[in-house]
């Protein structure tokens, strides 16, 4: 079991309902989307290979508790399931990112899932592989990336349509530097959505940092 890995390294998790927490980050390299908000383009390509066991004993040292598994794409590589199982089995909370074009069924049920459905804005609205819906726990996360107004609208008649909010943790988030947090706060406001406003607050701890926050 290898796997193609671009960084690994600690930090405070940045999204999601384990935001503010600390926790070791391994980026794996590689994506087959192109979102136009994408902001790890530089995880596309390079990296090192490691051994499955060299990263559980490298996580064992490090110490940390969660262990948060992105990417890229991390799902490109299947030996990212093999190696959830064995992060799990040393008693470590696995976080798994991924873009929701590529199917979870094999994933861990112990392992927490972020999973993105990406918006018309994204420009990869058509890689949405809506079957993973099926294989979601009710613990893991749905995250939507909103460009505008119009990717707004659009998350909210499918949350309402699919009734994803009473299904799952669901998070809207604006992409950075195309969407004001302000702007998406007020129209959650208005419309009352029971969903949970998602900031980059590693962004916001670390202004300026593009890498390893």
């Amino acid at each position: 079991m290898s796997l193609l890995v671009k960084e690994i390294y600690p930090a405070i998790i940045g999204e999601g309902i384990y935001s503010g927490f600390s926790g070791l980050i391994i980026r794996l390299t590689g994506c087959n989307l192109n979102c136009i908000y994408c902001d790890t383009r530089y995880a596309r390509k390079g990296g090192r290979w490691w051994r499955g066991k060299e990263l559980v004993k490298l996580a064992e040292k490090k110490g940390f508790k969660k262990i948060l598994i992105t990417g890229g794409e991390p799902l490109l590589q299947p030996e990212v399931i093999d190696l959830s199982g064995a992060l799990l089995k040393k008693g470590k909370q696995v976080l798994l990112e991924t873009n929701g074009s590529l199917p979870i069924n094999q994933v861990p049920k112990q392992v927490h899932i972020i999973m993105d459905l990406k918006t018309p804005g994204s420009g990869e609205e058509a890689s949405n592989y809506y079957e993973n819906l099926n294989f979601l726990k009710k613990s893991d996360e749905v995250k939507l990336v909103l460009t505008d107004f119009k990717d707004y609208l659009w998350a909210k008649e499918l949350i309402q349509k699919k009734g994803l909010e009473k299904k799952f943790q669901i998070s809207l988030s604006p992409a950075w530097g195309f969407l004001s947090p302000e702007k998406l706060a007020r129209w959650l406001l208005k419309d009352q959505l029971q969903v949970r406003l998602n900031l980059q607050i590693h962004k916001f701890i670390f202004p300026g940092r593009e890498r390893r926050v």
